[in-house]
């Protein structure tokens, strides 16, 4: 028996929570990998996982030995990179995750400029609007706009994101500008179906910081945000998205930004990567390379061409 590829089936069964996920995942016939677990417990001779048809559990001697076998196989992992210079050289394959259009507009030419740098390293860029998990997805660095929520990754501030509101300016002719989140009431406006939706349009009161949600009535609702910010600028309603989102918009003053006093405390932006002993140095360069780089980008995003923003 193959002790290894056992250890790494049952990591991935533990991980997974079921045993058809993960040969799904491994792409390994079911009947395969639960035999493999099978005669690991054999040669074990302890029971590590408690299976039932409605839930999958490690015992308490698994639970031990899926920490060591971790373990075990980031060593082999570790000395596998060691071993085709991964640790000595900038080199092999990084793959990298971002959100669609910010990967696009702000991603995609860092990468194009690394590439360029390090002839030795290839890159598969994945651009997603949905948060792509490093570990199950294979994920080297993946760009975080918002909270972070697993304290488990290394994190890296690369800057922060307004979130604005904006109406074309013939919306606002015909409308009036809105003096407060109130005001978006009596307007059409436009929703943003985003992966991770909320029920209603948040501010924040100038002077308290208490919180304010409108529970807007879309008179439109799509499911990407650049179709959002074309059909604001073409006078459908008023919107409100991140601003790298509307800034191109903006700047040729088919939107405007209004409730400008009211926003929320901007979005933090950082690069993440799973917590490790030694880095890859293709890690290593990218981190390096492309951190100062995002930085300067974001920076320009805080000082658009000026308008009357109210």
């Amino acid at each position: 028996m193959d002790r290894f590829e056992a250890m790494s089936m049952l990591v991935a069964v533990t991980d997974k929570r079921s045993f058809s996920a993960a040969s799904r995942a491994l792409g390994v016939p079911l009947a395969t990998l639960s035999r493999k677990v099978s005669d690991l417990e054999a040669l074990l001779g302890a029971r590590l996982l408690l299976r039932t048809t409605r839930k999958l559990s490690l015992t308490d001697a698994g639970v031990a030995y899926v920490a060591a076998a971790r373990r075990i196989l980031e060593q082999v992992e570790d000395a596998e990179r060691e071993a085709a210079g991964e640790f000595t050289a900038p080199k092999g394959e990084l793959v990298v995750t971002a959100p669609i259009l910010f990967g696009r507009l702000h991603v995609l030419p860092i990468v194009t400029d690394f590439l360029s740098t390090f002839p030795d390293i290839r890159v598969r860029l994945l651009l997603a609007d949905r948060n792509l998990d490093l570990m199950d997805d294979d994920v080297d660095m993946a760009l975080r706009i918002g909270a972070l929520a697993d304290s488990s990754m290394v994190a890296t501030p690369v800057g922060k994101m307004r979130t604005v509101t904006c109406a074309s300016p013939a919306l606002l002719a015909g409308h009036g500008l809105p003096k407060t989140p109130h005001d978006l009431l009596r307007l059409p406006c436009i929703a943003f179906d985003s992966p991770t939706p909320s029920p209603g349009w948040r501010f924040r009161q100038p002077g308290s910081g208490a919180s304010v949600e409108i529970a807007i009535q879309p008179r439109l609702s799509v499911t990407t945000a650049e179709a959002a910010a074309e059909a604001a600028a073409g006078g459908v309603g008023c919107v409100r998205l991140l601003h790298y989102q509307v800034v191109d918009a903006i700047e040729r003053r088919k939107l405007r930004i209004v409730l400008k006093s009211f926003e929320m405390e901007p979005t933090p932006i950082h690069l993440i990567h799973a917590s490790r002993g030694q880095m890859p140095l293709k890690m290593r360069r990218f981190l390096d390379f492309s951190t100062p780089r995002l930085r300067k980008s974001l920076a320009r995003l805080e000082h658009p061409v000026r308008q009357n923003n109210a």
